[in-house]
């Protein structure tokens, strides 16, 4: 084999030494390499859950793939899923060991998106997630206060989450929910959660879905829920300097910025323990409550589209 040639864990690697992507200032072998060192880190995250990821081809631009490819090997773990959306069923992977992830790496797949829910049980999530968007800027303050809010906003209702960089300019905040909730009453807590994190301080969070209304604040998407995916702890992401989404401490997160955390930073920082395992709280059980008000808030994507629809038209009849 040449110098960009190699194979790991029996999976042929190609082209090492290519660029990843133009920006990305890494190449091939960098995530290669990168996927290696965090492998006992990413894995937990990804085992068992259907996965899609956004790959990066030569001369193409990034796409998510969620089916598998007909070459994929016969090695590699699979599920089928329905798709409501495109009537078919989907084949995802099941990324459960470092060979599939090599295979991954090879394909220039950057980004690792589980569902939150495993292949088991696709009808009960694990996790309520959500996710905080800032407006255009150097506003990562913003977020910080935001995700505050989300954080006594959990706590007003007895629950704890963890947090962790987005890997782009927000955060994410896990919530592990016991396994006797449903996907509906889990979408239901998460517009509550979200509807009361926008009620503490209304200045800097906002539920609007359409963005022109968001008014320069920070957006808590609540939409993460039943099937959705997240991206994973310690997946790349890709944008330039090839950033990792990467859990973080409550009390850090206002003194750490999301470019902190790269491929090349993160693995010193989990060569010996799991972040995100450590600040994961156990499983817990969402307030009767909660639930109920959530089911009496609009599903925010549905609530926009049906505003949209509105907006266009009253512009149609004013002409």
């Amino acid at each position: 084999m040449g110098a960009a040639e190699e194979s790991r864990d029996g999976v042929p690697l190609t082209n090492l030494d290519q660029p990843l992507f133009e920006g990305a200032d890494a190449s091939k072998r960098d995530l290669v390499d990168y996927l290696d060192a965090v492998s006992d880190r990413i894995l937990p995250r990804l085992r068992g859950r259907p996965l899609s990821v956004i790959r990066v081809l030569r001369g193409q631009q990034p796409f998510m793939q969620k089916n598998l490819p007909k070459y994929t090997p016969s090695w590699v773990r699979r599920v089928p899923v329905w798709a409501e959306a495109s009537h078919r069923e989907v084949s995802y992977a099941l990324c459960d060991d470092r060979r599939t992830l090599f295979w991954f790496a090879n394909q220039r797949a950057v980004e690792y998106h589980p569902t939150l829910a495993t292949a088991e049980h696709l009808d009960r999530p694990t996790h309520l997630v959500l996710d905080l968007d800032p407006p255009e800027g150097d506003v990562f303050d913003l977020v910080v206060r935001t995700a505050e809010l989300v954080r006594q906003a959990l706590a007003d209702a007895g629950l704890s989450g963890a947090v962790k960089t987005s890997g782009a300019k927000g955060v994410h905040v896990f919530l592990p929910v016991d396994e006797q909730a449903t996907a509906e009453e889990m979408a239901a807590a998460t517009r509550a959660l979200a509807a009361r994190a926008e009620r503490l301080d209304p200045t800097i969070a906002t539920t609007a879905f359409i963005r022109e209304d968001r008014g320069g604040r920070v957006f808590v998407d609540s939409t993460r829920a039943g099937g959705a995916t997240a991206v994973a702890a310690y997946s790349p992401r890709l944008r330039a300097g090839l950033p990792v989404s990467f859990p973080v401490g409550w009390d850090d997160l206002g003194s750490v910025t999301p470019a902190d955390f790269t491929v090349r930073t993160v693995p010193a920082l989990v060569a010996d323990r799991d972040p995100w395992a450590e600040a994961m709280p156990v499983p817990q059980r969402l307030p009767a409550d909660l639930v109920d008000q959530g089911r009496s808030i609009p599903v925010a994507r549905v609530q926009a589209m049906h505003e949209g629809k509105r907006r266009a038209r009253a512009r149609r009849e004013a002409g």
